[in-house]
């Protein structure tokens, strides 16, 4: 795991720690740290580390939000839901946060008392964050084309961003691949535990083949020497590395795009120094420095692509059932954004100007 993730995590918990008075930091009995039982829970539900991370620190800032005037921290079951208004409230009219970020809040905040103090909060009339109205912004089949041509052509950079577009897969879908989710006999790709803990099976690209099988030998050249460093054990999710012990070290359970550097997970601090995936801001930088390159006037992100392979999916005919099932959505209506540039949406209207 990326050290910076570690850092922010950790700055959150000891600002809270820090403070010997601070009642949030521990149970009335004198118990384990609140934000210590919050991991716990987190990670007994199997939420990623990111979602840890996020839900923390949205507590310390909820707790901070209620010091009072002396500094003094209030312990979250003398608080109900007026507070956690107020909070939500603060976001939305003070902070102007968006919606989705408002959202996460409420759930890490829900989560504490729900979950963690098993305190039933209900009736939250907070002023919410509104919700805009946004189409995804969609490259042409050219601007793709140019777009990609700005990656060194060999380099793992290029390889992630066509996999980002030729199988539709989200950033970080393609930073966590595994080894043994390729699948070069039956040509596809297997999404584990994507969005909403959601497997799929995605297109395998053809053109990446040759590119894909270099860069597992390179995965597997790296990871003997791994084994040989006393290093070669890997992250496995849930309670598959006490089920399977010796699976960690496989060569199929390795991140097929690993990181230059070895890190401790926060998760399991026990397990020593281990080759995690690659950090995901290594691919939008690249990705930025390409998009200067190409000229392209449009805001282009890693996700841009991933709009692009479903729009240009439903231009060439498939169905819009199978282009939902390749993206993992859970509604069709998501789905449905992408018609916007087909002949039914805008494009598909002449303009009366043209009429004169």
């Amino acid at each position: 795991m990326p050290l910076r993730y570690e850092q922010k995590d950790e700055n959150s918990i000891s600002e809270v720690r820090d403070h010997e008075k601070n009642p949030a930091s521990e149970t009335a009995e004198g118990g384990p740290r609140l934000l210590d039982r919050v991991r716990a829970k987190l990670r007994l539900g199997h939420y990623s580390i990111r979602t840890e991370s996020a839900y923390v620190d949205w507590i310390v800032k909820f707790l901070r939000f209620h010091r009072n005037a002396d500094g003094q921290w209030t312990h979250p079951e003398l608080m109900r839901a007026r507070e956690i208004e107020a909070y939500l409230t603060h976001l939305a009219v003070e902070k102007n946060v968006a919606a989705s970020t408002q959202n996460q809040a409420l759930s890490a905040i829900l989560f504490l008392y729900q979950k963690v103090l098993e305190i039933e909060v209900t009736q939250i009339q907070a002023v919410r964050a509104r919700v805009p109205a946004r189409l995804p912004v969609v490259l042409s089949v050219e601007e793709v084309r140019l777009l990609l041509n700005q990656f060194e052509p060999d380099g793992m950079p290029r390889l992630m961003a066509d996999l980002l577009y030729g199988a539709g897969l989200r950033l970080l879908d393609c930073c966590r691949l595994r080894v043994k989710d390729i699948d070069f006999a039956r040509r596809q790709i297997i999404v584990r535990e994507g969005k909403g803990d959601k497997d799929r099976c995605v297109p395998f690209p053809n053109r990446c083949r040759d590119r894909l099988e270099l860069q597992v030998q390179r995965v597997e050249k790296q990871h003997a020497l791994d084994l040989a460093d006393g290093v070669g054990a890997v992250f496995l999710p849930h309670a598959l590395r006490e089920k399977y012990p010796n699976a960690a070290c496989e060569s199929g359970w390795q991140y097929v795009f690993p990181s230059k550097q070895l890190s401790i997970d926060p998760r399991e601090p026990d397990a020593g120094r281990r080759r995690h995936h690659i950090h995901e801001t290594s691919l939008q930088k690249e990705m930025r420095k390409a998009v200067i390159r190409s000229g392209l006037t449009k805001k282009i992100s890693c996700h841009t692509l991933r709009h692009s392979f479903a729009t240009h999916l439903l231009e060439s005919g498939s169905d819009i059932r199978t282009v939902q099932e390749l993206l993992g959505h859970a509604d069709v209506s998501t789905t449905m954004i992408y018609t916007h540039v087909l002949q039914r949406g805008a494009s598909g209207v002449q303009s009366p100007l043209d009429r004169l």
